[in-house]
């Protein structure tokens, strides 16, 4: 497959046509948005604009958001249409978050790293009750709560083979950990969450999460995975065969430039701060 077939695949496939446990899908005026239910992290993740209609377009948006009270994030692709539609963004008063790397690996050629046997403790999660191992890591991370993750993940669990969650152990505690959701009617996969503690960074746990997922979405029949990289995890996984696919862009609008919300991180990229699809 070209590039340019992969990445109109990936747009039709986790873009425009995709949709999530939590949220209502609208399509509007050649936007697409997700509007969370209960009010949460709203975002629009695909849209089909010209020069002529950008602008109309992104005003409806703010406007729909504005009478909700609730923020919202417009998440912009290097290849989107208009060429300027993040700057037009900015123009009406959403801000910019440091851009996402949109990296792919192709299955059929995994390489022979992610192939061999994994010698870490790596564990599945079996349910909802031991996600606090996962919060553990996360916190011990980034130091701020992450109560999001027992609603959010804790649900996507109870979904039949939606949501696989992975925990690296050393020491008798969990020191790293990584997810990967299984979207369904879908050649892709996409890995979220991958954070380790700094004491137990180089021991190569990453890689060996990594490592597993590739090989449940072998064993699942999936063809593409697809991670949002960090300046962290872009040259691990580079090493390993991920590619550059395409660069997005997060544009946060809130109701008032002081609000304080909950502008949950979702089962976002290899950065579980970033609020951003998974969702």
């Amino acid at each position: 497959m070209t590039d340019e077939s992969l990445l109109a695949l990936y747009d039709r496939a986790l873009r425009r046509e995709i949709g999530y446990r939590h949220t209502r899908r609208d399509v509007v005026n050649g936007v697409v948005r997700h509007v969370a239910e209960p009010p949460r992290l709203n975002f629009v993740l695909y849209s089909e604009l010209d020069e002529e209609s950008a602008d109309a377009a992104i005003e409806e948006q703010i406007a729909f958001f504005r009478e909700l009270g609730q923020p919202f994030e417009w998440k912009v692709y290097d290849h989107d249409r208009p060429g300027d539609l993040r700057d037009r963004l900015l123009a009406h008063g959403l801000v910019a978050d440091e851009p996402d790397t949109i990296m792919v690996l192709d299955l059929q050629a995994a390489p022979e790293s992610l192939l061999a046997p994994v010698e870490a403790d790596v564990r599945r999660l079996a349910g909802p009750e031991q996600l606090d191992d996962v919060v553990s890591v996360l916190r011990g991370v980034y130091d701020v709560p992450f109560d999001w993750v027992y609603p959010q993940l804790g649900g996507d669990m109870a979904r039949p083979d939606y949501l696989s969650i992975y925990v690296a152990y050393a020491d008798e505690r969990p020191v790293s950990a990584a997810w990967t959701y299984f979207y369904p009617d879908s050649p892709f996969a996409g890995l979220w969450g991958g954070s380790t503690l700094p004491d137990y960074r180089r021991r190569g746990l990453y890689s060996a999460l990594l490592a597993t997922r590739v090989q449940e979405a072998i064993a699942r029949d999936k063809r593409y995975l697809i991670i949002d990289a960090s300046h962290m995890s872009r040259p691990i996984v580079a090493r390993h065969g991920f590619r550059l696919l395409t660069i997005a862009h997060g544009c946060q609008w809130r109701p008032t430039l002081d609000a304080d919300y909950d502008a949950a991180p979702a089962m976002s990229t290899e950065r579980p701060a970033d609020g951003q699809p998974g969702y």
